[in-house]
């Protein structure tokens, strides 16, 4: 997790069981009134949603923040594409993975660093299935190494 993280109000926890994460960016938000608002409340949906360059910029699709509540005519699409702050060497880089195939780029997590929405995305390599048993697996033997170390402990 990147140095002064606020709180987490949105996380991505199936990223981890589909992919490899081998690179992680940190990027701000561009937003409207009542998607902040929404934001602040909780009410953010990652799973679905991925980033992708397009004419040199940065933005997220299918990000869903749910209708601020007193927001009336002046709220949000809660699936709107919405653009990311990005310096232009990251994006120059990140156009280099997005050529490169195979790669994806997936939001992990959404929180609120010094009072700012900020995205935490990684570049991602798709798992095939025997990757995932085998990480299943791992977790398992290590949740049985555990209990039998508290076990021990114990007596």
């Amino acid at each position: 997790m990147p140095k002064g993280v606020g709180s987490t109000i949105a996380q991505n926890k199936k990223a981890g069981h589909d992919y490899f994460i081998e690179d992680t960016f940190e990027a701000g938000l561009v937003l409207q009134g009542t998607e902040i608002k929404s934001i602040r409340a909780g009410k953010v949906n990652l799973r679905d949603s991925f980033v992708r360059i397009e004419r040199n910029e940065a933005f997220v699709h299918n990000m869903h923040i749910s209708h601020y509540e007193q927001g009336n005519r002046f709220n949000h699409d809660p699936l709107r594409t919405r653009k990311l702050l990005l310096h232009k060497r990251e994006i120059a880089r990140l156009i280099g993975v997005q050529k490169m195939g195979g790669y994806s780029l997936i939001p992990l997590k959404l929180y609120i660093k010094d009072g700012y929405a900020k995205l935490l995305f990684g570049i991602a390599k798709g798992k095939k299935n025997y990757d995932k048993r085998q990480d299943l697996k791992a977790k398992d033997a290590n949740r049985q190494i555990e209990k039998a170390l508290r076990d021990r402990q114990k007596y």
